[in-house]
């Protein structure tokens, strides 16, 4: 079996960090370098193996007074690009958010997801935002509108998704959610919602969106439903490999918190009923809860308790770390990380 709550370690946050609200990986490095979200705005530069850190840029999103949907909570939202050259501080279950240059420690784009219409259900979803790469620049997906994502330059705040000639023939009666880039870069998962109200994850193409079809998001030949999830949305779900993704809720859940996973090939498409088609559903399984990862092979789920090790290919349980629930995942140094009150808790895989 693989796992051990005797391998997670403890760290105290370094003071200098301030009390830290989030995290997130610098995803491209092999060392556990993350980056802090301080109360106050500050965002920091943490190598946990060698205690090193450094204050790089201050924030300054504006604070919102609202409850988020249900039972999620607003909060404060801390996203990394892959070399960690840029954040993006935002308002999950809000509306505002802003880029910043962490080599010159300016804003670069101001964020909101409001778009134009009033009630555009901001506080159902967490702020649709990823960092990837476009021909060797870092760019940033964005929510714009309930129904609308954009692309635009990190560096310059540029945007490159332009589509302001009226088309109502692309209006896309979907609410984005949660983004995920593929691990390869070529494909982007949604975690969102259609009324009235169904959760349906979809995924479409990168490059043909920055490349070619700007209006790929919406309605584009590579767009495709992954599956019905019932009333479910912002729960568990991971890309597994450039094609195969992972979806916590094994069942229309009613109300229930989702549990089980399923397995989709994305890069495969099967008629499905009525609805448009879905992608291949290769496996289903119960067992897998919470927050998912995986590192290409093993598929991770972090429940109420302990992280939990799958073969995603057969459904079969390889181990736990007991008393262990991590919150983030950083996949170039292999290693899970939870932060409680001013410690971190970290596991290497």
């Amino acid at each position: 079996m693989i796992g051990s709550s005797d391998a997670v370690s403890q760290i105290p946050v370094p003071p200098r960090l301030g009390a830290v609200v989030d995290v997130a990986p610098v995803r491209g490095s092999d060392r556990p370098i993350w980056l802090t979200l301080s109360e106050d705005g500050m965002v920091s530069r943490w190598d946990v193996a060698s205690g090193d850190q450094e204050a790089l840029a201050a924030t300054e999103v504006p604070e919102e007074d609202r409850e988020a949907w249900g039972d999620w909570v607003l909060r404060r939202h801390l996203h990394a690009s892959h070399d960690g050259m840029f954040a993006a501080v935002v308002n999950d279950f809000g509306r505002y958010g802003e880029v910043v240059d962490l080599q010159t420690g300016d804003w670069t784009l101001e964020l909101d997801n409001h778009g134009d219409n009033q009630g555009d259900n901001e506080d159902t979803v967490p702020f649709s935002l990823e960092f990837a790469q476009s021909r060797g620049r870092c760019v940033v997906i964005h929510r714009t509108g309930w129904n609308r994502l954009d692309v635009s330059d990190a560096q310059t705040g540029a945007l490159l998704t332009d589509r302001s000639i009226p088309a109502p023939e692309h209006e896309l009666d979907y609410f984005h959610g949660a983004l995920y880039v593929s691990p390869d870069g070529k494909r982007i998962l949604d975690d969102g919602w259609v009324w009235h109200p169904a959760g349906i994850p979809v995924v479409w193409d990168f490059d043909s969106w920055i490349e070619g079809n700007v209006w790929e998001s919406e309605d584009g030949p590579s767009r495709l439903d992954v599956c019905d999830r019932g009333d479910a949305w912002n729960h568990g779900m991971t890309w597994i490999d450039s094609a195969r993704v992972a979806v916590v809720g094994i069942r229309d859940v009613d109300g229930e918190v989702p549990s089980g996973a399923r397995i989709f090939d994305t890069s495969r498409a099967v008629q499905s009923g009525p609805r448009d088609p879905l992608a291949v559903e290769l496996l289903a399984f119960e067992g897998p809860a919470g927050r998912l990862f995986s590192d290409g092979t093993h598929l991770f789920s972090s429940g109420d308790t302990d992280l939990s090790i799958w073969d995603p290919a057969e459904g079969k349980l390889l181990g736990t770390v007991p008393d262990f629930s991590p919150t983030h995942y950083h996949p170039g140094a292999r290693q899970f990380l939870r932060l409680d009150d001013g410690v971190v808790r970290l596991w290497t895989a």
